[in-house]
């Protein structure tokens, strides 16, 4: 500029002309210098402009304050050895000085470094948003601000400024161009779905709602009615980490936003970022300032790393971030700089790695519940002498006033061992010692003496005295020991009690010799460790492990007499029988989880009048109790069945034996079945149980159920039977739970399961039971299961199943184990 000023001046010198007199040469150099003061003022002009307009830039790229900005700019120059005007230049890219800011001065030569015409006119826009917004006093008059700018720059016909809340709503903070009574109708929005507002917020990226009729089924779309503004953008502020400031622009225009417009969106909503934050910052109050000096003059006399910090809080009261108001000379940020030149800047800005990790969640902690944070140690790289050194530190934030005293703490190399080796001590509970055999020299470290039990006011004892502190039974042991290591230099691990005031402790002795060139011992040392509580944690295993065994045994004992019982009271047929014409299968498999014996059983009898009865039933519960109510329920049902009882009336009677039994907690389920092989008539009731499944021309269905609630459950239940006319190929499967049900699955699936198996292994071959269980039943089985196959011949004449034996002529009945 001054190269620029010299030039003007001598082209504005007066001519060298002989026939001027003194009066006009005089009015000459009054020109002169006029016209060199009017230069100097438009060039003043045109300086204080580029000025304002790269403050406003840098603003809407970086966020930052009015002040911050212009601080930058200065920094910048300086370091790259240039004038302020052409780094302003820089900043601003290709961008030549308007009419509207210089006025006059544009018509001048240009100055040094002022770049070539033709440049964007978006900086020129956000310069003259920036230098407005910088004069906004609230979120209200931000918003009309913006407004005034954006409605030339977007055709933008409305401003919202909405700020996220503690509670998780939103609260209207700012408007521009909406009428009071949508601002009153607006003005907190709850958390709901479809709000675009809330989107941007959690997204972090723009939103353009250009085309209404799409946007408006998937948003909530505000104002009555929404027609009023087709076109609508919703951004979010940044605030460096999750963005609590939504800015929307609603337009009047249909048309979609234009690239130009969205880029310059985006960069507004850095420059209410930067304009927010001062908003936010606190005020100091008279005599807070003076507080701060206070205390620098005092940290400047301090040794250590420490600085004071006062908490920025936004408008839900929420910490945002730290001023740092006065720090040590040893304290240093990630940017190298120093005590006094980190004053005034922010937590996040000279640590930005704190945010989100432990410290600043200790910081808040502390803030909150006034009581110190002490963080955990972590490693950081130091230059010390030019040489990269890795040190250990700690920090501890305590309140102070309203703010934080925070200190860093570095550990030393050797402390730090030393604290390493007395923490595996107090970890082990042992402690070292050492023997100088040749001095007489003994030290002992201090868990040594806690283990010993010996007061340290006594000091240590000699190698050979140890055995004195042992009970008498394991002090020759360790004498023997002792002498085998000084004499021979033979290392020992040695077991020991001692007598102490809360009992007989158990100590263990590990020491080694240091010899010299001849082999004699000259050193020893070793740890005694306290065994006590291992010691006891091993003796409480065995009794454990003898109770355990004992109660296997008892179990084992009891599943064997009940295993026992249950086959001498219901012995399993060997083969299929033939029972009033049909042909009767039996399958029983044990479960293979526990060592209970269950209660699933059946029976299949020919009774007096040559019908046959089938029953299949599940007690609930297992061991010998389970068996002994089967045993029960067998006996008591075949009887008065046997003697002409109903089906209905003997699921009756027997739900009363249950309920006044001695134990009448005990339930269970049951099916009874009647056949009448002259008009092949199988009448039938239930308690409870699964529904019959029935094979026919290849079809498999269930039988509907009568009415009938398991055994024991009610006073007064209500049985009903159904019947069924067996056909010629009939097949009719009686099971137990324990086929269909499987952990983790409905019943519904294990019933469908067997319906298809079902029909899959229908064929009435000798081995279609067999192929059904494999098909049925998973390897870990933790229920019994009960099969009874009942088969109506295909022919009247059809005699391939096996003879009834004389020995299952009369009853063919079973139980499972």
């Amino acid at each position: 500029m001054c190269d620029a000023r010299r030039v003007t001046s001598e082209s504005a010198s007066p001519m060298d002309d002989p026939g001027t007199g003194a009066d006009r040469a005089a009015l000459a150099r009054v020109v002169a210098r006029q016209r060199a003061e009017l230069e100097r003022l438009r060039d003043r002009a045109a300086t204080a402009a580029v000025l304002e307009r790269a403050t406003g830039v840098l603003m809407a790229l970086t966020g930052c304050t009015p002040g911050t900005a212009h601080d930058e700019l200065r920094r910048r120059a300086e370091a790259g050895g240039r004038t302020l005007v052409e780094q302003c230049w820089l900043t601003l890219g290709s961008l030549p000085p308007s009419k509207e800011e210089t006025g006059p001065a544009a018509t001048a030569p240009p100055a040094r470094g002022t770049p070539p015409a033709g440049a964007s006119d978006l900086a020129e826009a956000l310069g003259r948003m920036g230098r407005d917004l910088v004069r906004v006093g609230s979120p209200r008059e931000l918003a009309e601000r913006l407004l005034d700018r954006l409605a030339a720059e977007v055709r933008a016909d409305a401003v919202l400024l909405y700020e996220r809340q503690a509670e998780g709503g939103l609260e209207l903070i700012g408007h521009a161009g909406a009428d009071a009574r949508f601002a009153a109708q607006w003005r907190h929005v709850p958390p709901l779905a479809g709000v675009p507002a809330f989107e941007v917020l959690a997204t972090g990226e723009p939103l353009w709602l250009e085309d209404l009729p799409a946007d408006r089924t998937r948003y909530l779309l505000s104002g009555i009615p929404p027609e009023r503004w087709p076109t609508r953008a919703w951004l979010p502020v940044p605030a460096g980490g999750a963005g609590r400031v939504a800015l929307g622009v609603l337009r009047r225009h249909e048309g979609p936003f234009e690239a130009r417009e969205r880029e310059l969106l985006r960069a507004a909503t850095r420059l209410c970022a930067g304009r927010l934050r001062a908003l936010d910052a606190p005020r100091e109050a008279p005599g807070e300032r003076g507080a701060t000096a206070t205390v620098q003059a005092v940290f400047d006399a301090l040794p250590g790393a420490a600085i004071l910090l006062t908490p920025l809080r936004g408008a839900a009261d929420e910490v945002q971030d730290y001023r740092i108001d006065a720090a040590t000379p040893d304290a240093v940020d990630v940017f190298g700089r120093t005590g006094r030149d980190m004053v005034g800047r922010r937590i996040l800005e000279s640590y930005p790695f704190v945010a989100g990790e432990p410290l600043w969640r200790g910081y808040l902690e502390a803030l909150e519940t006034g009581v110190p944070f002490e963080g955990e140690p972590f490693a950081y790289q130091d230059v010390a002498d030019g040489v990269a050194v890795t040190a250990t530190y700690s920090v501890r934030a305590a309140p102070l006033g309203k703010g934080l005293l925070v200190s860093w703490l570095r550990y030393d190399p050797t402390e730090r061992q030393e604290q390493r080796l007395s923490d595996v001590q107090r970890l082990g509970n042992l402690g070292w010692a050492n023997w100088n055999l040749v001095t007489r020299k003994v030290s002992w470290s201090a868990q040594a003496y806690a283990v010993l039990g010996r007061d340290p006011a006594r000091g240590p004892l000699e190698l050979a005295e140890l055995p004195g502190l042992a009970l008498p039974q394991d002090a020759d042991h360790l004498a023997a020991a002792i002498t085998g290591l000084v004499r021979r230099g033979r290392a020992f691990d040695a077991p020991f009690r001692v007598e102490a005031p809360e009992g007989v402790r158990h100590l263990r002795l590990v020491a080694e010799a240091v010899t010299e060139p001849d082999g004699t011992p000259a050193e020893v040392h070793g740890f005694v460790q306290d065994l006590t509580a291992q010691r006891s944690a091993e003796l409480a295993l065995v009794k454990s492990e003898r109770t355990m065994l004992l109660q296997r045994g008892v179990l084992q004992a009891e599943r064997a007499l009940a295993a026992r019982l249950q086959h001498a009271l219901l012995p399993l047929p060997s083969k299929p029988v033939r029972l009033a014409g049909l042909r009767v299968e039996v399958a029983y498999l044990p479960a293979q989880a526990g060592i209970h014996v269950g209660g699933d059983w059946f029976s299949a009898i020919e009774l007096a009048d040559t019908d046959a009865l089938f029953v299949v039933g599940d007690v609930a519960g297992h061991g010998i109790d389970a068996v002994a109510t089967m045993a029960q329920l067998r006996f008591t049902a075949k009887g008065m069945v046997g003697t002409g009882t109903s089906l209905t009336v003997a699921l009756a009677r027997l739900n009363q034996l249950l309920l006044h039994s001695r134990d009448g907690r005990r339930t269970a389920t049951m099916i009874m079945a009647r056949y009448d092989p002259r008009q092949r008539l199988l009448t039938w009731a239930q308690a409870g149980h699964p529904p019959p499944l029935l094979v026919r021309h290849g079809e498999a269905r269930y039988l509907d159920r009568p009415v009938g609630m398991l055994l024991g459950a009610a006073a007064r239940p209500s049985y009903e039977s159904a019947q069924l006319r067996l056909a010629p190929g009939d097949r009719l499967l009686l099971y137990t739970d324990g086929l269909v049900e499987r952990p983790g699955e409905g019943l519904d699936v294990g019933l469908a399961r067997l319906a298809e198996a079902a029909r899959a292994h229908g064929d009435g071959g000798w081995d279609s039971l067999d192929a059904l269980l494999a098909a049925m039943v998973a390897d870990e089985r933790r229920d019994d299961v009960c099969v009874l196959d009942i088969r109506m011949p295909a022919r009247a004449d059809d005699r391939s199943e096996e003879p009834i034996d004389a020995a299952d002529a009369g009853d063919a009945e079973a139980a499972d184990g």
